[in-house]
């Protein structure tokens, strides 16, 4: 009885179930702020592990250019984690601006 009534107001003409969108949307929004926690901890725990390092003097004789090695590849992993969490959230919004344009183009041809 209530697919009678879901398939009599959806408009059979579109590819795709609109709801279906929501949920991917949505998927990729939590997944986003996911993949932004995990990066988050994994930067607290590389820090940590470099100052554990500098203070139990491993880093003791080291080279100019294995210093800043270091410290570069601690502070270029959040930035990766950033592009992910910017790209899913991206993802996401577009996702749901082709749902609106979708409906907005076939507001307009029933006009």
């Amino acid at each position: 009885m209530e697919e009678e009534k879901e398939t009599k107001n959806r408009f059979m003409g579109t590819y795709f179930d609109p709801t279906i969108i929501f949920r991917l949307s949505g998927v990729a929004r939590v997944l986003g702020w996911v993949v932004l926690a995990v990066y988050s901890i994994d930067f607290i725990v590389a820090l940590m592990v470099m100052v554990l390092q500098i203070l139990r003097g491993y880093w003791f004789g080291l080279g100019f250019t294995d210093y800043v090695t270091n410290i570069l590849i601690t502070l270029e992993r959040p930035f990766r984690g950033l592009v992910y969490f910017v790209v899913l959230l991206g993802i996401s919004e577009v996702l749901k601006i082709f749902v609106d344009i979708e409906e907005n183009t076939r507001r307009a041809a029933r006009k």
